[in-house]
């Protein structure tokens, strides 16, 4: 490393320990919680999703989850002249659902060389920060729709989508509502996309799966789709309408809906994934006070080293209120 780049370097530990309110940043160090929840917000502006589900800090590794969703009405009337009581309804009546957090490390470095060529730009503090966190938010995106397991030892070539570092929603639904997690259809093993196969089209796909959603849970509702089926649904479309002007741009318009629903696809989501729900019944778990970072220039090694550990969980607040496909499962038109 040049002594140029040493100096911004250390003109960077200078401002993260002020920052952190400690006195040496190349040492382990707690993140306090006010400093933590600041950190947490810069992770989750660096994702287009994050911002929009529920990112929490709790103070147990386990316990109940926090949020959830009325179990039916609540309001009615009662005579009281005789015998008759008002007796008031639980107004979290579903089932109780709990969490479980994991360590969870994000651990980075950056080569000596990249370290000279980033010199040349003044904010180079600021870029290594951004860099940081943009990862971090991005391996939360893939945690999330990929995650099964929590191995000892993670294992990235074996699990390129980070399946063994935490559980994602998609597990926590396996595991705590199996029945809303569609894994195959009339084939074993197959959910079939396409004319001739379960689902001939999205249309029909969501309005099949939103029956698993009871009737006074389906505010807000939106369907996350995967670029595979949107792709296909696109060409679908656009080979039975022809090359008419008129008739590309009405099909265009029926693509801003499916099964009466809007959708969207969220970063870094499954290509062939299928997720009915509302983004607010979505959450992130962290615990408070548990964020450890420190960042060591290892000359052994020619480069600067960034431990962040924290513990983390992934939460369906109302299992009820989501229902998906094994989107491992799903083969399109032409491949089943």
């Amino acid at each position: 490393m040049r002594d140029l780049t040493r100096k911004l370097f250390q003109i960077l530990y200078g401002r993260l320990a002020a920052g952190y309110g400690v006195a040496d940043v190349s040492q382990q160090f707690s993140i306090s919680p006010s400093v933590q929840q600041l950190l947490k917000d810069k992770i989750v502006e660096a994702s287009t999703f994050l911002p929009r589900i529920n990112i929490i800090t709790v103070d147990e590794l386990k316990g109940e989850n926090i949020l959830a969703g009325a179990s039916g009405p609540v309001t009615g009337r009662t005579d009281t002249t005789g015998d008759a009581e008002r007796s008031p309804r639980d107004v979290l009546g579903l089932a109780k659902y709990t969490y479980e957090l994991a360590a969870t490390q994000s651990d980075v470095y950056m080569r000596y060389f990249t370290v000279d060529a980033w010199a040349k730009f003044k904010d180079m503090a600021e870029r290594y920060l951004r860099y940081v966190q943009a990862r971090i938010a991005s391996d939360m995106e893939i945690i999330g729709w990929n995650g099964t397991s929590v191995a000892a030892t993670t294992n990235l070539v074996a699990n390129p989508m980070l399946q063994d570092v935490n559980k994602g929603w998609l597990q926590y639904m396996r595991e705590n509502k199996p029945a809303n997690v569609l894994p195959q259809g009339s084939v074993a093993g197959k959910i079939r996309f396409g004319a001739g196969g379960d689902f001939v089209n999205l249309d029909v796909a969501v309005h099949d799966l939103l029956q698993g959603i009871p009737s006074f849970l389906r505010q807000d509702l939106v369907a996350l789709i995967g670029t595979d089926l949107i792709a296909q649904e696109k060409s679908a479309l656009m080979a039975a309408v022809g090359g008419k002007p008129t008739e590309k741009t009405l099909a265009q318009m029926s693509l801003a809906t499916f099964g009466g629903l809007p959708w969207e696809t969220p970063s870094n989501f499954p290509a062939r994934g299928l997720v009915i729900t509302s983004l607010d019944n979505l959450s992130i778990y962290q615990q408070d006070g548990s964020w450890r970072r420190q960042i060591v220039d290892n000359p052994k090694k020619d480069r600067v080293e960034d431990y962040n550990s924290r513990n983390e969980g992934y939460v369906v607040e109302t299992p009820e209120k989501l229902v998906a496909w094994e989107f491992g499962n799903v083969k399109l038109e032409g491949e089943w």
